[in-house]
């Protein structure tokens, strides 16, 4: 699975900032895009894949092969549970198959909302701050508006934006999808939002989160 931080290319990068630039010079409004690895590290699909399977292999081996002992279960449970849990903490394609879609939906929600608040996109001057975030191992993405544009701005406008960068993500085609929906945020917070005399490039145009 591709990390935020080579998910798109430098060239790819700079596109990006580009069009945040483009469309912010004719509104007041800011519009982050930003790339996440996860939003979230689910250990209890590792815990849980884990022992479910370490344990049908301790049963079958210890039936198979010790008479049903106890004393053949629980090594063969313990070092296999080590190894299923590595195994599907390194295979993200299999550890997704242990999550479910709705606890996905939470999580992703959830990082938008802190990474709102923390890269000080509710202090814009007129509450016009959009966080585009992509979530690579939950492939989902939110878009998450201020109370001024939000306002505004019917949430089947913020689905629509949202499905066009699901479907370039789907289609190898993520970075032309993302400026695609920069561009529409940008003719909505113009639209409502237009520039100001005294505006300033308050957010950065585009942040990939790195793992510490």
């Amino acid at each position: 699975m591709a990390t935020a931080a080579d998910f798109f290319t430098a060239e790819e990068q700079q596109r990006i900032e580009e069009a945040v630039k483009a469309a912010e010079l004719t509104t007041s409004g800011e519009i982050v895009p930003m790339v996440v690895d996860c939003s979230y590290e689910y250990p209890r699909a590792e815990l849980i894949g884990s022992g479910t399977l370490s344990l049908a292999c301790g049963l079958f081996v210890s039936w198979a092969v010790g008479g049903e002992s106890i004393w053949w279960f629980l090594p063969v449970f313990l070092i296999t549970f080590a190894l299923f849990f590595l195994v599907i903490r390194a295979w993200p394609a299999f550890k997704r198959k242990l999550i479910h879609p709705e606890e996905f939906t939470i999580e992703v929600k959830e990082k938008a909302m802190v990474c709102f608040l923390e890269q000080g996109l509710h202090e814009t001057r007129d509450k016009t701050g959009i966080l585009i975030l992509i979530s690579l191992f939950e492939r989902r993405v939110q878009v998450l508006a201020d109370s001024g544009i939000n306002a505004k701005v019917p949430q089947n406008t913020w689905d629509e934006i949202v499905a066009m960068i699901v479907t370039g993500l789907k289609s190898g085609a993520a970075c032309a999808a993302t400026c695609q929906a920069i561009a529409r945020c940008g003719e909505l917070l113009q639209e409502h939002f237009p520039r100001k005399d005294d505006d300033t490039d308050e957010l950065p145009n585009l942040i990939i989160e790195q793992k510490s």
